[in-house]
């Protein structure tokens, strides 16, 4: 079991998968919590069952499975409904990442949470890494990465921590402004810090 948990965040379009890719190469277990967020919504969950009694067949798509643009839109200017989304999904949600987090067997392992700062996760790690670009730059590259439209890229930007607020909290961070090659650099070096600091807390 990884007794040592990295947590590891950053704004939309900052390049965490990237990152997090890059510290998989070293067989370091990546504990994703927009992966998870998928899983306990597949069909026959009983979170599922529970949007589909609130919202109706219509949130589900051709295959039975969540429309998770749909149910989005349903809830982004309603703060009731997403108050109630969030209270049956971030408890599922926590217990799969603990759950995981405890059965890691790399070194240390990383906790992915794109609201990690937003929902106070980084008291239950033992370091936070932030990954960082300005804001510029975040907006840039989600518009290239997911074709939407600004205005939508700003609204997702304006209810996440401020890149201020993520550095604060922030024991590492990793620039991601330069290319592949320095972001790489970077990664070698804090693997190397981080099984250092496991083998200490061992």
């Amino acid at each position: 079991m990884s007794n040592f948990v990295v947590g590891i965040t950053g704004g939309i379009g900052s390049g965490k998968t990237t990152v997090t890719d890059l510290f998989a190469k070293y067989a370091i277990e990546v504990i994703d919590a927009d992966v998870i967020a998928r899983e306990v919504v597949e069909p026959g969950t009983p979170a599922l069952k529970a949007i589909i009694n609130k919202f109706g067949q219509s949130v589900l798509d051709e295959s039975d499975s969540l429309d998770r643009a749909k149910l989005r839109r349903l809830v982004f200017n309603d703060i009731e409904v997403k108050n109630w989304l969030n209270q049956l999904l971030h408890p599922a949600i926590r217990r799969q990442m603990l759950l995981q987090t405890q059965q890691a067997k790399s070194d240390y392992c990383l906790l992915s949470v794109p609201l990690l700062v937003e929902n106070k996760l980084n008291e239950q790690v033992d370091r936070v890494v932030i990954v960082d670009v300005d804001e510029p730059t975040q907006l840039q590259r989600t518009l290239l990465r997911d074709k939407t439209n600004e205005k939508q890229i700003r609204a997702i930007m304006s209810a996440q921590a401020t890149r201020q607020q993520r550095l604060e909290v922030a024991d590492d961070v990793i620039d991601n402004h330069g290319g592949i090659d320095a972001l790489f650099k970077q990664v070698a070096q804090l693997h190397q810090y981080y099984l250092q600091l496991a083998m200490h807390s061992a």
